[in-house]
């Protein structure tokens, strides 16, 4: 495997061409993987909204105090939310496309004063969109995974994972498959999506000295499969914090 990085992209606003802006920086090949960070796809989508232009309701209000928020961001995270999961020592919630995050996903750096950045309204969509347009204009059939970078039950700092993929599966599944012993292997998913995000994180790097976007060569991936948030009626750990 192979990993490079898409050097001197400018500032993203909204309408950008992502795909163009990628394919004229760097030459890519049919079966390369592209990940892109969910802050410039926020960005071309126009995804920027103003905290004054939130009215904070009497949830939001009573949802910051304790927390040293913002009500207008707090309402925001309620606006992007289907379901907040854990309201202390932080919002845990239930995005609208089923991503479980903090405050949303909802990001305030590197955006300007008194600017927020939503994600992507549909990351599968948005993934969908820049895989077609680098088909269409540039020729190149790539697969295209848009990452986010989120905490971790039981451990320590944030890793890359994928809120939004294109042409490629985002479970391998190793069912039925045997182990080095024989063993016929029940229950094993192997999360690609997450896997490659991960390193895609790994090269785009964080903070003022990141690169929005990387490209993975070289790696055997599945071609099909799509679901990757746990439905709730699977999910433990959702169920015992509702509990």
């Amino acid at each position: 495997m192979q990993g490079y990085i898409i050097r001197g992209l400018p500032v993203v606003d909204k309408g950008d061409d992502l795909a163009s802006m990628i394919a004229s920086r760097f030459e890519l090949l049919d079966g390369d993987i592209l990940a892109i960070a969910s802050t410039i796809v926020a960005k071309s989508e126009g995804r920027f909204r103003l905290l004054d232009d939130y009215k904070p309701s009497a949830r939001a209000v009573a949802l910051a105090g304790p927390l040293g928020k913002d009500p207008r961001f707090v309402q925001a995270v309620l606006d992007e939310s289907e379901e907040i999961l854990l309201e202390k020592p932080f919002l845990l919630s239930v995005t609208r496309f089923g991503h479980i995050g903090v405050n949303a996903g909802i990001d305030q750096s590197n955006v300007g004063r008194g600017l927020i950045l939503l994600l992507p309204e549909n990351p599968k969509a948005s993934a969908e969109i820049i895989r077609d347009e680098l088909r269409a204009k540039h020729r190149k059939d790539c697969a295209v995974i848009i990452t986010d970078t989120c905490g971790r039950p039981f451990r320590c700092g944030v890793a890359g994972v994928a809120i939004g993929w294109a042409g490629i599966g985002a479970l391998r599944d190793w069912r039925g498959e045997r182990d080095i012993h024989g063993r016929t292997l029940e229950i094993t998913l192997e999360a690609v999506v997450d896997e490659i995000a991960g390193m895609a994180n790994m090269l785009m790097g964080e903070a003022g000295d990141g690169t929005p976007a990387a490209v993975l060569r070289g790696l055997n991936y599945p071609k099909s499969g799509n679901a990757l948030f746990m439905p709730e009626s699977q999910d433990v750990i959702r169920r015992h914090l509702k509990s």
